[in-house]
């Protein structure tokens, strides 16, 4: 039988390592940021910790074992590809987790698929693919940033307008009030979610306007209510 000798089995030094690791980890970073500064569910150390996660267990599964190899006291056929295999698989439990449904909406499927391309890019990085890591998250953050606004500007000239509107209320004031202006105007909700915050009770709608209602007049009409205190518009 064929015996694998010390000699032929890879290895990787410290410097490689921390290579590897530090490059997976700036790769995610820099995805999570802009999940971040857009106030998603998953952020910076949600991106950063997954990338780094795949990173270390690609350089495990490939590297971490040839103490056990060299022992010679049998043939052992080592696959390093087995337990980054799982990371596919595993960070769909995480990429759920980042979903939500909010009565006819669903939210957060976008960040599922970053924190899903996010592994590739920390499998990528712990493998040694330094050029196809940081190629795949240049086309992640243009995917995320650039080609949504360039969509958007196409798409919205065939669709009505669609985003979230923000409103504060005095504690215990009831949103009717709210949502009947909203529908008053001719603008459609599809989801709301009501929270309290001290003082003020917090309105989350996300809105479908039709093509004659601009923003800022559905703005400043709900401003203009009574126990308004703030009305804040984002897409």
């Amino acid at each position: 039988m064929l015996q694998l000798a010390s000699s032929t089995l890879p290895s990787l030094n410290w410097d490689e390592s921390l290579l590897r690791l530090a490059l997976a980890a700036v790769l995610g970073g820099l995805i999570g940021v802009e999940r971040e500064l857009r106030e998603r569910e998953a952020g910076l150390r949600t991106h950063l910790l997954v990338a780094l996660g795949s990173a270390l267990f690609t350089i495990v599964g490939a590297y971490g074992f040839d103490a056990f190899l060299n022992t010679g006291a049998s043939v052992v056929r080592a696959d390093p590809t087995r337990i980054a295999a799982q990371i596919v698989t595993g960070i769909g439990f995480l990429g759920a987790g980042a979903i939500i449904r909010q009565g006819l909406s669903v939210r957060g499927l976008t960040t599922a698929a970053t924190l899903w391309v996010v592994a590739a890019v920390g499998l990528a990085a712990g493998a040694g693919y330094y050029s196809v890591a940081v190629i795949t998250t240049a086309l992640v953050l243009i995917a995320l940033y650039p080609l949504r606004i360039i969509a958007y500007k196409i798409l919205s000239r065939f669709r009505p307008e669609d985003g979230r509107l923000l409103v504060a209320v005095a504690a215990g004031e009831p949103p009717g009030r709210i949502v009947d202006e909203v529908e008053r105007l001719g603008a459609r909700i599809s989801s709301l979610d009501v929270t309290q915050e001290g003082d003020r009770r917090r309105l989350e709608l996300d809105v479908v306007l039709p093509r004659d209602l601009p923003i800022p007049r559905l703005v400043s009409d709900i401003a203009d209510l009574e126990n308004v205190a703030e009305v804040r518009w984002t897409d």
